[in-house]
């Protein structure tokens, strides 16, 4: 599975030039529509011209990144994979209650994170060590809250609210309780 990372950085990329191609067409749109004299006009022929071109780029980068988001694959086909493990998580009061002090996934398992809040609106994300955000999910009450997720590199991550549910929500914080080993490792 591609890391977040890696298509985090592409699309921005991706999309800052898209967004820098179309404020071109806007200033120079302006520039031409503003301009006094002979020559002011813009070409009907040259402008369509520019906003298809604009167009076909932009639905091509939409096809081109929907097949690099890792997580799609999965979600859209979610009756063909089988999770290698399952962690039924249970939220209230502004806490996790982990099945396990720490949860040990093994390189390349497909894990289901079952998450299910007792009382509030919380917020279920696993961040890594540098604090950036691998995945993430809201939690309902009273809905089925779970994510499948593949791991395909070792490290150590955190889970995080990544929702408003108050003050104490702030606190929601288990440092260092995923551990994903190398697959021959014994659990």
């Amino acid at each position: 599975m591609v890391d977040s990372k890696v298509v985090l950085t592409g699309q921005t990329l991706a999309y800052t030039i898209y967004c820098l191609v179309i404020i071109l067409l806007v200033a120079w749109f302006a520039i031409k529509v503003t301009r006094k004299g002979e020559g002011g006009s813009v070409k009907p022929l040259l402008f369509y011209t520019f906003v298809g071109f604009l167009t076909i780029l932009g639905v091509s980068l939409h096809l081109v990144t929907f097949n690099t988001i890792p997580w799609a694959e999965m979600d859209l086909n979610r009756s063909d994979y089988k999770p290698d493990k399952t962690f039924v998580i249970t939220v209230k009061d502004h806490q996790f209650n982990l099945p396990s002090e720490k949860l040990i996934i093994n390189v390349n398992d497909k894990v289901l994170f079952d998450v299910q809040s007792e009382d509030l609106t919380y917020g279920f994300g696993l961040f890594r060590s540098d604090n950036s955000m691998m995945f993430q999910m809201q939690v309902v009450p009273g809905h089925r809250n779970d994510l499948l997720w593949q791991f395909d590199r070792e490290g150590v991550y955190t889970i995080r609210s990544t929702e408003y549910s108050g003050p104490k929500g702030v606190f929601m914080i288990e440092k260092d309780v995923v551990e994903v080993i190398p697959a021959n490792s014994i659990n």
